[in-house]
């Protein structure tokens, strides 16, 4: 039977925390992106604005602490960014 250190032990812990702690932030940033996505849908150009401003910051988090890689963040921030400005551009 093989041994199991306390370490061993502990980190697990630390994983499973960690695991939920990411899982809740990538949550999170998948709600306010597809808050982006309907408004844009709906054509919403101020709702859609301040919903991307609250994506981007959010994103952005998720990268400093290591959950999204930043070049995914940055396609994806700017994917969003380009479908606010189209609709904005053909709402005005």
């Amino acid at each position: 039977m093989p041994r199991i250190h306390k370490s061993t032990i502990r980190r697990a812990r630390q994983a499973e925390r960690r695991h939920e702690r990411n899982r809740a932030t990538v949550n999170t940033v998948r709600t306010l992106i597809k808050k982006v996505q309907s408004a844009v849908a709906g054509k919403k150009v101020d709702e859609a604005k301040t919903s991307l401003l609250e994506a981007t910051s959010a994103i952005g988090k998720a990268v400093s602490k290591g959950i999204v890689h930043r070049n995914t963040a940055s396609r994806r921030i700017s994917r969003l960014a380009h479908r606010v400005n189209a609709l904005s551009g053909s709402g005005s």
